[in-house]
């Protein structure tokens, strides 16, 4: 189960303090109807610092969660990448940029867009618990949408580009303008949307768009040249790519959301993307693996397409994996 950093819930506790429970809540619930309704039209979805404080108990603990299995996923698939610069582009609280900053520890320096002035001053308040890349981070005012966006001058060294939860709140034509620009600004991209058929439609577009443009697909897609939503996509019909993460709840997370259930669960889908250096995974889990009385099934998206992998418990290597595996996990047959 992911644990969001103790520097993080220090941050949070500071910007909460002063905030009543029961406005938080009536806040939170207000921006939840708003991005379950109004997505993808251009609205403001929340303007005030109540309801951005609001949007960081709720929402941040499970965006930054997702972003950060994507990245340590991703990772993998970029050997030696190590970068110094981060682009966080429509950065809401900074949920990607805190998870970018842990699993990639060598970033110096963060640039942040944020549209919404209250969302920007509650990431720079909370970016203060953090690391120093996100203490002395620029956080401009930007809108993605805008045709005439400049992206800033991340400096000298490999850099990492972020677009996480953004996609669905642009107009495909918004889409395929910002996309180009965000690919040229860094050496990576890694884009997250949500676990659903939309969000891996839009990221199949983002794909086909970005591999135009002589990307590498790094993750998750195995061989680079599968999912999501490409020409040789093995998804069918009303299948599609999705990943999941707990996340631990904390009392207040639980209040806001209104349950007890001690953890949340994130269903996303993601794609990462680079200049040169991809190395995908030979092959790639998705759903959950199937345990059974000495065996174990896994459903493994290949070059090849879909394959259904049984593991008896007399291949032993394979069998210790296939017990250790999870949904979006990389799969390499071992030797025996």
């Amino acid at each position: 189960m992911a644990q969001l950093p103790q520097a993080l819930l220090n941050g949070m506790e500071s910007l909460l303090r002063g905030h009543a429970q029961g406005a938080l809540t009536a806040d939170a619930q207000a921006v939840s109807a708003r991005y379950r309704t109004q997505t993808g039209r251009g609205a403001r979805l929340l303007t005030t610092p109540g309801e951005a404080a609001a949007y960081a108990a709720s929402r941040m603990p499970a965006t930054w969660a997702a972003a950060q299995r994507a990245l340590q996923l991703s990772a993998a698939c970029l050997p030696g990448f190590a970068p110094r610069a981060l682009l966080d582009a429509g950065a809401g609280t900074g949920a990607a940029a805190w998870a970018a900053c842990g699993v990639f520890p060598t970033i110096e320096r963060a640039a942040l867009l944020e549209r919404e002035a209250a969302m920007r001053a509650a990431g720079q308040a909370l970016a203060q618990a953090g690391p120093e890349a996100l203490r002395a981070a620029s956080w401009t005012a930007a809108d993605l949408a805008d045709p005439a966006l400049t992206l800033p001058d991340l400096g000298g060294g490999p850099a990492l580009a972020t677009a996480c939860y953004v996609l669905g709140e642009l107009t495909e034509a918004q889409q395929d303008a910002v996309l180009p620009r965000l690919y040229a600004a860094a050496d990576a991209l890694l884009l997250v949307e949500p676990g659903t058929p939309a969000g891996f439609a839009r990221l199949g577009r983002a794909r086909a768009q970005l591999a135009a443009l002589g990307a590498q697909v790094a993750a998750p897609c195995p061989g680079g040249s599968l999912c999501p939503g490409g020409s040789l996509c093995p998804m069918e019909g009303d299948a599609w790519c999705r990943f999941a993460v707990r996340v631990e709840r904390t009392r207040l997370h639980r209040a806001l959301k209104g349950g007890e259930a001690p953890f949340e669960d994130e269903t996303f889908c993601f794609l990462t993307v680079a200049r040169a250096g991809a190395a995908p995974a030979p092959a790639r889990v998705l759903r959950h693996p199937q345990a059974m009385k000495g065996h174990v099934a896994l459903t493994l998206c290949t070059p090849q397409g879909l394959r259904r992998r049984v593991v008896g418990r007399s291949e032993r290597a394979a069998y210790r994996l296939a017990r250790d595996a999870f949904a979006g996990a990389a799969w390499t047959e071992p030797d025996e």
